[in-house]
Order: C-alpha cells, then sequence, then structure tokens
C-alpha cells in the first residue's frame, strides 16, 4: 500500500540520515534521522506490525544522540525501548534484543547520572537476558561485554551476576581474563564494606588466574596487575602478612612499567605504588621505602595539574608522605613543606566533602609536629581550631570523631608539655575519655 511504501521510505532515510550523522558527528542529520523515525512511528499505529522496530529505531537514534551529547534527555529513548520490549514477548524472535538494547540505555544513563535504581534494574535484565543467548553467537559476546562494562558494586545481585558471566566464559574464552577482573574487583568491594576475609582471598585468587592468563602487552594486563596488588595490600591491612605487601608493591611496580611517561593511567600507578611504599615503611622503617613514595608522588602531582579532579588528594599523599619522613628523618623542610601541601589539599577540598575531616586531622597533626619543634604558639592553637572544625562537621556518631578527640587530646597535651597550663592537661584528658566512649564501627 502507499502507506507501508511511505514508512519503507522514511525509515530508509532515517537510516541514511543516521549514518551521516554517526560519520560526520553533524547536529542537523541527527535531527533530520529523529524526524524520520517519528514520522515512520507516527505512521505505525498501536496494532501495526512494524511499531516495535518504529520505537527501535527512534530510541537509537535518540540514545545516539545522548551518547554524543547532541541530545541532554535520555528518559525518551529509554521509556521508547521500553514500549518496543513490551511488544515482543518471549516468544518473539528479536525479545533478546530488545531486552539487550533496554539494557544498555539504562546502563547509560547510570554512567551519566548515577542512578542507583538503573544499575540494579540492569543487572536484573542482563541475568535475565544472559541464558536467552546461545553460545557462539554474537549477541552473546555483546552482551557478556556489556556485562563486564556494567558499573560493579558489592550487591549480592551484582556479584551473582559476575558469577554467571564467567560461568559463561570458559578456559580459553577471550573474555575470560576481564570476567575475572570484574568479580574479583566486587568480591573487593564487598570485603571492603564487611570484612569477610574469605572474599579477599578469593579475590586475589581470581585476580591472580586473570593475570596469568593474559601475556604482557595484552589489553587489560596493567590494570589486572594494579588490581591485584591492591587487593594483596589490603588483605596485607587486615593480616600483616609482610609477603603480601612485598609482592603488592613489586606488581604495582611491574604495573607502572607497562605504564611509561604519557600513558593515561601513570598518574594512579604512581600514587598507588606510593601508598603501598608508605605502608612499608610504616612497618620496617626503611628510609629508601619512603624517600621513594615522596619522590614517586612529586611525579604524581605533576601529572595532576591545577584543575585535575585528583589533585587535592595527591596534595594530601604528598604531604603524608613527607611527615613521616621527618617522622623518621627530624628534616624541618620536610615537615614544613607537608604543612604547605596540606593546606593546599585543604583549600581544594569541598567543605561537603565526605572525608574533608581527614584532611583536618592530618594538618592538625603537622601543626603539633612543629610546635613541638618550634614552640610558636599559633601552630597548636590552630591545630586546635581544625580539630573543632571536624567535629563540628561531623554527625554525633560518626567513627571520625573518635580521631577528632584523640587529635585534640595531642593537641592539648604538646601545648601543656610546653606551657605546663593544668586546663590544658584537663582539657587532654576530658577528650581522650570522649575517645574511648566514642564507637568507631557501625557506621554506614
Amino acid at each position: 500500500s502507499l502507506v507501508e511504501c511511505k514508512i519503507a521510505r522514511d525509515t530508509d532515510a532515517g537510516h541514511a540520515h543516521l549514518a551521516k550523522y554517526v560519520t560526520s558527528n553533524t547536529d542537523s542529520q541527527l535531527k533530520h534521522a529523529i524526524q524520520r523515525f517519528q514520522l515512520v512511528l507516527d505512521q505505525c499505529r498501536v496494532g501495526h506490525l512494524d511499531r516495535a522496530a518504529a520505537l527501535t529505531n527512534l530510541a537509537w537514534a535518540r540514545l545516539i544522540g545522548y551518547i554524543r551529547s547532541h541530545l541532554q534527555d535520555i528518559d525518551t529513548a529509554i521509556s521508547l525501548f521500553r514500549d518496543a520490549f513490551a511488544l515482543r514477548p518471549q516468544c518473539h524472535p528479536d525479545h533478546a534484543l530488545s531486552l539487550e538494547n533496554l539494557t544498555n540505555a539504562l546502563t547509560w544513563r547510570h554512567d551519566r547520572k548515577g542512578t542507583a535504581s538503573d544499575i540494579r534494574e540492569a543487572v536484573r535484565l542482563y541475568q535475565e537476558l544472559l541464558p536467552l543467548c546461545p553460545e557462539g553467537t554474537f549477541l552473546r559476546s555483546i552482551v557478556i561485554n556489556g556485562c563486564n562494562n556494567l558499573s560493579t558494586d558489592a550487591s549480592d545481585e551484582n556479584i551473582q551476576l559476575r558469577r554467571v558471566v564467567l560461568e559463561l566464559c570458559p578456559l580459553g574464552h577471550q573474555l575470560r581474563p576481564r570476567a575475572l577482573d570484574k568479580l574479583s574487583w566486587a568480591l573487593s568491594l564487598r570485603f571492603q564494606q564487611h570484612g569477610n576475609i574469605d572474599d579477599i582471598d578469593m579475590t586475589i585468587q581470581l585476580g591472580r588466574e586473570a593475570v596469568s592468563l593474559c601475556p604482557e602487552g595484552h589489553d587489560g594486563y596493567d590494570d589486572y596487575l594494579n588490581n591485584l596488588a591492591v587487593s594483596l595490600k589490603s588483605r596485607f591491612s587486615h593480616q600483616g602478612k609482610p609477603d603480601d605487601l612485598d609482592e603488592a608493591i613489586s606488581l604495582h611496580e611491574e604495573a607502572l612499567r607497562l605504564r611509561p611517561v604519557g600513558h593515561k593511567y601513570r598518574d594512579f600507578s604512581l600514587d598507588n605504588l606510593g601508598s603501598a611504599l608508605v605502608t612499608r615503611f610504616q612497618t620496617r622503617r626503611d628510609i629508601d621505602d619512603i624517600t621513594r613514595a615522596v619522590d614517586l608522588r612529586r611525579e604524581a602531582l605533576l601529572l595532576r595539574p591545577p584543575g585535575h579532579p585528583y589533585r587535592d588528594k595527591t596534595l594530601n599523599n604528598l604531604a603524608l608522605a613527607l611527615q613521616k619522613r621527618y617522622d623518621e628523618s627530624d628534616v624541618s623542610e620536610d615537615l614544613n613543606e607537608a604543612i604547605y601541601w596540606y593546606r593546599e589539599s585543604l583549600r581544594l577540598t569541598r567543605l561537603d566533602h565526605p572525608e574533608r575531616h581527614v584532611n583536618l586531622h592530618n594538618l592538625s597533626s603537622a601543626l603539633c609536629s612543629r610546635f613541638t619543634h618550634t614552640q610558636e604558639n599559633e601552630d597548636v592553637e590552630e591545630a586546635i581550631t581544625l580539630c573543632q572544625e571536624s567535629l563540628a562537621a561531623l554527625s554525633s556518631l560518626h567513627p571520625g570523631r573518635y580521631f577528632s578527640y584523640m587529635r585534640l587530646k595531642e593537641a592539648y597535651l604538646s601545648r601543656y608539655r610546653i606551657l605546663h597550663d593544668p586546663a590544658d592537661l584537663s582539657l587532654a584528658i576530658e577528650h581522650f575519655r570522649l575517645a574511648s566512649r566514642h564507637s568507631t564501627q557501625g557506621f554506614p
């Protein structure tokens, strides 16, 4: 009929405009594609055999425009995908494809907006979708890749999805290393929340297999090395086995070697290796470890110039390494530089940042150390003010209040040792009592 011919012509024209948009990134081509696909949808009324296809074409045009930031609205695309999916029940040959389309759109919205409900729904839909994808089909590869690209969290649903994906990637499957890494990372996140040692042991076991399956030069090999190293350091923090820390440092060194100057993730490797060396220095007091950590963090800071989203964290990490070296070598230049960088880090940290109290504690500690050395009263007074600020910012049940009380105890005690004012000793005792009564556990 004439209507069907017009539907076919408009559909072809829409695809032609969309193809030109994909290659040229021209906004006008996207608008023409959406207009054509909308015309087709208007002609494919409820009950029309091609309505699901029309909904899908329009949804994809809008989603591609959203991905390329020419459209700000993704809700309409998701709504269109839902309508198409509703028209393709489980017996429909395109049921799995519609399910994958909807999951893909939900994942994009979560990535841009961080909507928790989207990631939960995407996980549920992927669990429904995976059994519908026969082994060896192109769709199965797409779906497994989609699962691997899905944001990882510590939920039981996410971990179960990762287990299913791993089962679908047997030994020899090209996607097995990534599936191992994703499950490993999810278990690591759960370990951080609940502290179950079985989770971190399994994390390391999976990480080792991922590394063993990838020759050097394999895409993602440096990531697998880094993630395994992070897990080993995490287990060391809970069990204190020196071999875990030494292996973590060796793996971080290998990852750094694979991320030469100019590599987009070199700053992360510099920071991670520096952190592991600081941890080893705290247990073995080898000055070479802390000196190397300072050098690594100086380089990381150069790669995170003003405006970089992680500059505040790197400033704090460099200051911490310098302060640790001062505690060992008593070189006042290290302490003065640490205080300078702590101040810069604090200046860049938002007032509502959940970890701001840690920066306040660190600067307070460094100022107390300098007061003990120089006896300049303004240092200890500022240290006390910083701790009081951290207390004011933390809720009554926050575990960080324990450290605020302890820092205040140290500040008052430092001043008492120099000025011998009994009021400072009384305040030190009072804050020590407050700290001893305050729980550091159970805060969400």
